[in-house]
């Protein structure tokens, strides 16, 4: 049986925006992640918003016609509604109305699989509505001005008790939320007591950050169990993956996968996924990841930085990291700039070089010398740190190494 629904996608746009054709394709892309099939759109361009339908009276009569026409099951903006449109919309179409926050909101829901994506999914939905429902209920906010008291706040009280009920509902949920937060707070110490650099993978939604983590784990752990979800889909990763990267002299650093961005991204899922995007705030240095066969590329990036700036995260040092590079042709880039194919594993031993050039560059470089006597320490220098050279001598075993300042500071007895 088709559970697919049949949708008109209508774009509003105000004052000539720019990239309103590319966010209107992504809202096509997030329809089809929702099992919505683009029957037609309907764009217009405005001055300013009609407070009633968003849209023009005009267009109004098109959009019901169109759906008369069509047999449509669903209107989809791409612009933020209030309730009061919304209904006003419905009322006059007769047809489903939801806009583009909505249709974000539903596809992270869909998405989400651990508890803690599960609740900041939950507490986003909620925020979302909280608004709407002081919108929609505007009439009963009035009520309970008549004379007497009989009827006084008959409405108010309704409408108090379900404000109420979500407010409190947001606050259990942080409060769980924290809970889940405060175990994985635990986890982030110890990595950083490990003095491990930490990489993270960014990026717009669908660049292929999973791609590149799965290419990472299959170099250098060739476990397929610690490999991540991977699908050409909005939003596949909404949870935070952190994998131990042991590359072949020794050297580690661990690799994070993050929740993909996208345009227009609604604030309340920006400020529920916080915690999760706050990993990336840790790193050491992040991996831009671009899906450079997109032509919208290039505004993808800006959107990108510009929510690592709403994070704090604008000045961690990046290696920006064109990846679907067998999908076009493309001149030499600058120093920062890598060419890779996750899915052709073209360019990931360059883009190792340069992750080491950046993560290891403050690395010491030591020449000590460790009694057989320190068995622990010989077999802990084997199999952890980097070693250029060693030598068996009368007294121990002679190491030349490089390794972090935490790590020299175990070794300052041993110099020579």
């Amino acid at each position: 049986m088709n559970m697919r629904k049949k949708g008109i996608l209508i774009g509003i746009n105000i004052n000539n925006k720019i990239n309103f054709d590319e966010s209107m394709i992504e809202l096509k892309n997030l329809c089809q992640a929702c099992e919505i099939d683009e029957i037609a759109q309907i764009k217009q361009n405005a001055k300013k918003v009609n407070s009633k339908f968003y849209m023009g009276s005009g267009k109004i009569k098109e959009l019901r016609d169109l759906i008369i026409d069509k047999d449509v099951d669903i209107v989809v903006f791409n612009n933020e509604l209030s309730a009061s449109q919304i209904k006003n919309i419905e009322d006059e179409i007769e047809c489903s109305v939801i806009d583009r926050t909505a249709l974000i909101l539903d596809i992270f829901a869909n998405r989400a699989k651990t508890r803690e994506a599960k609740l900041q999914v939950e507490i986003a939905r909620l925020q979302y509505e909280l608004p709407r429902i002081i919108d929609d209920n505007e009439d009963l906010g009035r009520q309970g001005g008549g004379a007497g008291l009989k009827n006084r706040g008959s409405g108010e009280t309704k409408l108090e008790l379900e404000l109420r009920r979500i407010k409190d509902r947001i606050v259990n949920l942080n409060k769980e939320l924290e809970t889940v937060m405060s175990q994985r707070e635990i986890q982030k110490s110890k990595r950083k007591k490990s003095s491990i650099p930490n990489v993270a993978l960014v990026g717009y939604t669908n660049a292929g950050k999973s791609s590149v983590m799965n290419v990472f784990v299959e170099k250098f752990i060739n476990n397929e169990d610690k490999k991540v979800f991977e699908k050409n889909m909005l939003f596949a990763t909404l949870e935070t993956y952190v994998r131990n990267i042991k590359l072949p002299d020794n050297r580690s650093f661990l690799l994070s996968d993050t929740v993909g961005f996208v345009g227009d991204l609604p604030h309340n899922l920006v400020k529920a996924f916080r915690s999760t995007l706050e990993e990336v705030c840790d790193a050491d240095l992040l991996l831009h990841i671009v899906d450079i066969s997109n032509p919208n590329y290039e505004n993808h990036i800006k959107v990108t930085n510009e929510t690592l700036r709403q994070i704090g995260a604008e000045n961690i040092p990046s290696i920006y990291v064109f990846n679907k590079s067998d999908l076009i042709e493309l001149d030499e880039l600058s120093d920062d700039r890598i060419l890779i194919s996750a899915k052709n594993n073209i360019g990931i031993d360059e883009l190792v070089e340069s992750i080491c050039k950046q993560i290891f560059a403050d690395y010491i470089n030591l020449k000590i010398e460790v009694p057989y006597i320190e068995a622990k320490m010989i077999s802990y220098i084997m199999e952890n740190e980097a070693i250029i050279n060693f030598e068996y001598t009368e007294n121990g075993v002679m190491f030349h190494i490089e390794c972090s300042k935490v790590e020299y500071v175990k070794y300052k007895e041993f110099i020579i």
